[in-house]
């Protein structure tokens, strides 16, 4: 445990007597992430990844959510800051490529709501194991940015084009059941008191099975990833993060701070559009 002390911002339990380690998202605003959190979680599969006493990750969040994603103090912050923008633009890239690249199989247990950085691991984890109240949603170009993160690199290839397309330019939200039937995530329960159980059972499954033969699976089935649409990820977190700079992001973090819907017509009159 005293390797991952350096990882304030985040909580580690474990690893237990089999090799399981939980990394759990908890923290206030239902578990949102701060900015401290944001440059550490990238961090902490490098460190999975080199622990040998490390077998399975499992990724969850305490209480009533998943993670509501990240504080608009970091998003205006990224709006009025291009140095600030692109250390977290590095993060956000290093977060979507440490995950794949942890050789150690990676459960995500998911209830409630699940947005921005939380939800980027908890799709591209190997095994996804959701509630019926996940309330998944990417909220991007609701925000006015374009959906980067993980979506371009995973979405399609998880639930299909038309379905990744509708979900990711609408910004509507998914529960677990939908979640499911799409294909973004590998099994649903019914009650959020079956989904722990259920994704430990998964993880210690993993643990118990031959180590080098899942994870040379997973390093396989992860080429998908990296060859067929690592270039088209690059390409997406570059339009998400330049539209950071751009009036569009104002307007939706305006609107969200007032609680109202945005205006995006009135925002960006005169500017270029693509």
């Amino acid at each position: 445990m005293s390797r991952y002390r350096r990882f304030d911002h985040l909580r580690v339990d474990g690893p237990d007597e089999v090799g399981v380690i939980e990394l759990v998202l908890d923290g206030p605003n239902l578990n949102a992430v701060s900015e401290g959190a944001h440059a550490q979680l990238p961090q902490v599969w490098r460190e999975f990844d080199a622990d040998p006493a490390v077998k399975v990750v499992l990724l969850r969040g305490e209480g009533k959510g998943f993670s509501a994603g990240g504080s608009f103090e970091i998003v205006e912050k990224m709006s009025d800051d291009y140095e600030y923008r692109s250390r977290v633009m590095r993060e956000a890239r290093d977060l979507v490529y440490n995950v794949l690249d942890c050789s150690k199989p990676i459960v995500s247990a998911i209830h409630g709501p699940a947005v921005g950085a939380g939800l980027v691991a908890g799709i591209l984890a190997d095994v996804s194991v959701v509630s019926k109240s996940a309330k998944i949603i990417d909220g991007h170009t609701r925000l006015g940015v374009a959906a980067g993160d993980h979506a371009a690199i995973c979405w399609p290839l998880l639930c299909g084009m038309a379905k990744a397309k509708y979900y990711l330019m609408t910004c509507r939200p998914l529960d677990g059941a939908e979640a499911e039937r799409i294909g973004l995530v590998s099994l649903c329960v019914d009650e959020d008191e079956d989904l722990l159980p259920t994704a430990r059972e998964v993880a210690y499954e993993l643990a118990a099975g031959a180590p080098t033969a899942i994870r040379w699976t997973k390093q396989s089935l992860n080429g998908w990833y990296r060859q067929v649409a690592g270039s088209i990820f690059d390409s997406s977190l570059a339009l998400e993060f330049y539209g950071f700079g751009g009036p569009e992001v104002k307007e939706g973090l305006a609107s969200y701070r007032e609680r109202r819907k945005p205006n995006f017509n009135g925002a960006v009159q005169g500017s270029v559009t693509p």
